[in-house]
């Protein structure tokens, strides 16, 4: 069965080692373009062409997916099926409907729950108590297309968007296998998506900005979801600075204030309740604890972040 993989990041890799490891025949592996990161400004390439490389698999990077020459390329290896993998951009229908198969997405939620680019963040954000991941055959919508397999696991107070994002590709990786046996021996029948549809939308760099009138409950959870993207970042005495850890402990303060500066932890007032910092990360620098980072900075007590 010939197989073109589209995908982008982290989340995607396991889910192609799996099918290389098989001895799936990946005839190709779309990804997006090596981008510009870091201080150095080098181009980086997507975690996806990494792995692909490595496994000695082809790799297209095209800019645009209706180019005539990367639909050329696309039809001319006549694939079976079409899997899709957090690669970032819509197909268009011309790809949609070139495999015989279909196209199958493996979606990182329990659909119809948090269709959209950020179901893993939004699902700790809004304080969900389970998640999953669903595959399912694609259709022009926002992932709207027919279910086929899912499988659940509970969010966990601990759980940050990377964690739940590595516990949610590994599982991704089984259930596309499972579906492609069960597509195989006819054991699983495509379903239509029922209930009330929410959505996950992409999250910019400008979402990341800590609203501390927010109760100390939902920054905790915000915290925690948005790692490793945008990060949850404030204004500490004009120094930009991203929580990593932190956790609601009672007590009340003017928003944004500065509570008590302890050995540990830098307690913050919020719009109910007081938010515990005990890892942060300066702008440029590594993650160290709020105990590092008090250290040689003349912080106080009244102090507001902004």
């Amino acid at each position: 069965m010939s197989i073109i993989f589209f995908g982008t990041p982290n989340f995607a890799v396991p889910i192609l080692k799996t099918l290389a490891c098989s001895g799936e025949d990946i005839s190709l592996v779309v990804t997006q373009p090596d981008k510009v990161r870091g201080r150095g400004h080098k181009l980086s390439p997507p975690p996806i062409k990494v792995t692909a490389l490595a496994a000695g698999l082809r790799v297209a990077q095209p800019a645009n997916l209706r180019e005539e020459s990367i639909l050329k390329e696309l039809i001319t290896i006549k694939p079976e099926l079409i899997i899709v993998v957090a690669y970032g951009k819509i197909l268009p229908k011309a790809i949609l409907e070139l495999p015989r198969l279909g196209c199958i997405n493996v979606h990182a939620s329990l659909l119809p729950d948090y269709r959209g680019a950020a179901p893993i963040a939004w699902a700790i954000i809004r304080g969900e108590e389970k998640t999953g991941v669903t595959t399912m055959l694609m259709d022009e919508g926002l992932d709207t297309g027919a279910l086929l397999l899912t499988r659940e696991t509970n969010i966990t107070e601990q759980d940050t968007g990377t964690s739940l994002g590595v516990r949610l590709s590994e599982m991704g990786a089984t259930l596309l296998a499972d579906t492609l046996k069960a597509l195989r021996n006819g054991s699983v029948v495509p379903r239509p998506q029922t209930g009330k549809a929410t959505y996950a939308p992409p999250l910019r760099k400008e979402d990341g900005l800590i609203d501390w009138s927010k109760n100390a409950v939902e920054l905790s959870r915000f915290v925690r979801g948005t790692q490793p993207w945008p990060g949850a970042y404030c204004s500490i005495n004009d120094e930009r600075v991203t929580l990593l850890r932190a956790s609601p402990v009672a007590g009340k303060g003017q928003p944004g204030a500065v509570i008590r500066i302890e050995k540990y932890a830098l307690v913050v007032a919020t719009g109910h309740d007081l938010l515990s910092v005990t890892t942060l990360q300066p702008s440029g620098k590594k993650p160290m604890s709020a105990e590092a980072f008090i250290h040689g900075r003349q912080l106080r007590e009244g102090l507001i972040l902004r």
